[in-house]
């Protein structure tokens, strides 16, 4: 499987080209394009396996309740797939490893990726995040999206991140919250509140707009029905 990525930073898209009867799962309603001759399956967890559990463990962690399974023809195919909000999308190699995903970030991704729901605490909830994030763990390749620009930070010891700017971070991390200033009245005061700090050894991936203090701002000016 190779995978594109058009149009960056601000309307990426992923060209994911499949070798014959090769096979990406996806989340549901990511396709902009396919080859005419591309199969498609729609399940609530791998292809040919249902699982109503699994489909409402990604409802919670803020995917779609099914995915979408394409398959190549014997010629192989094409397949454009994109994010709901407009930013970067990138590609993470996994090696039997573990990566953390907020919810909607995570695109698609190839079989032997199982995606399954990750608990982060009630830590989480305080933070105005939510408290279900998404596991994605095995060997394969993984495309994840942004709102704006995304960059990875290597940590080595600590490191703080405004909890609605992180996109995914590797299981070797472990986390909890902090006030971003010295007091809880200067933090608050100074519009940042509640951040997480990061510790250990291992990579985050932030991004550069904060969806939730995008749709606070944006709320106020959108006409009611």
């Amino acid at each position: 499987m190779e995978v594109e990525i058009l149009h960056r930073p601000g309307c990426s898209a992923a060209k994911v080209t499949l070798a014959p009867q090769e096979h990406i799962t996806a989340e549901g309603g990511a396709m902009i394009s396919m080859d005419g001759d591309m199969q498609i399956e729609t399940t609530t967890h791998k292809r040919g396996k249902g699982g109503i559990l699994k489909g409402v463990k990604r409802l919670l962690s803020g995917e779609s309740f099914f995915i979408n399974h394409f398959t190549a023809p014997s010629t192989g195919g094409v397949v454009l797939l994109s994010a709901t909000l407009p930013g970067d999308m990138i590609t993470v190699d996994l090696n039997q490893e573990s990566l953390i995903v907020q919810g909607g970030s995570w695109v698609a991704s190839e079989p032997n990726i199982e995606v399954d729901m990750s608990w982060q605490g009630f830590k989480s909830f305080l933070s105005g995040e939510r408290v279900f994030w998404l596991n994605l763990n095995g060997t394969g390749k993984v495309i994840l999206s942004s709102f704006g620009a995304i960059y990875p930070i290597e940590v080595d010891g600590e490191y703080i991140v405004d909890t609605g700017h992180i996109v995914a971070f590797e299981q070797t991390l472990n986390f909890k919250l902090s006030k971003a200033g010295k007091s809880w009245i200067r933090s608050i005061l100074g519009g940042e509140g509640i951040v997480c700090k990061f510790e250990g050894k291992g990579t985050v991936w932030c991004q550069s707009h904060n969806p939730p203090s995008f749709g606070r701002t944006l709320g106020p000016m959108l006409r009611p029905r």
